[in-house]
């Protein structure tokens, strides 16, 4: 009875402790680059019909550049998360394309999800002196893709410009920040 009261016991502090380790409140760069590969993948290249749909949207670079190796770690990190919450609400239409690969386009939406609410505790701590103006710079992009969508009706060329769009901010935040990101096992 001892033996087995010390099992339970043992066993309860084992789970307490591993329960009570901080979690890294970091965007995983995994996930990240997953993200990117199913939206590229979900639909292959821009189809010729919708090349004459194609427009330009200024990249916001500026959101993304740092002063400092500090500073790009916390202001890059925030910015990606950002850019998580825009194209998640991007996605929250109705009006999705179905010649997408749906399961591919679910992945995407689950794992952007799924980064934006394993992230939110970084956000408790903007102190950044440059956080709005980058949030600013970021709601403009994101306001003006969502408005290429509008004016076109949410047709599927329209997606198509945003899903370019998207994968062009996506690969810029895996070759310009990935030190915001956690990286397993990168040495």
């Amino acid at each position: 009875m001892a033996l087995q009261t010390i099992t339970w016991m043992s066993a309860f502090l084992c789970v307490a402790h591993v329960c009570s380790m901080p979690m890294p409140c970091q965007l995983q760069g995994q996930l990240v680059r997953i993200t990117h590969n199913l939206l590229r993948d979900m639909g292959g290249n821009i189809p010729l019909e919708c090349l004459q749909e194609n427009v330009f949207v200024a990249f916001p670079a500026t959101a993304f550049a740092s002063s400092g190796a500090r500073q790009l770690s916390s202001s890059g990190a925030k910015a990606i998360y950002e850019t998580l919450k825009n194209i998640d609400t991007l996605f929250g239409a109705d009006d999705l394309p179905t010649q997408w690969d749906q399961r591919k386009l679910e992945n995407f939406q689950n794992i952007v999800y799924r980064q934006i609410e394993e992230s939110k505790c970084m956000m408790g701590s903007v102190d950044t002196s440059d956080y709005l103006i980058r949030t600013e710079g970021l709601n403009t992009y994101f306001g003006n893709i969502a408005a290429v969508l509008k004016e076109k009706n949410f047709s599927y060329c329209a997606w198509e410009v945003v899903r370019k769009e998207l994968l062009y901010t996506l690969q810029f935040i895996l070759e310009h920040n990935s030190d915001s990101l956690l990286w397993a096992n990168r040495t």
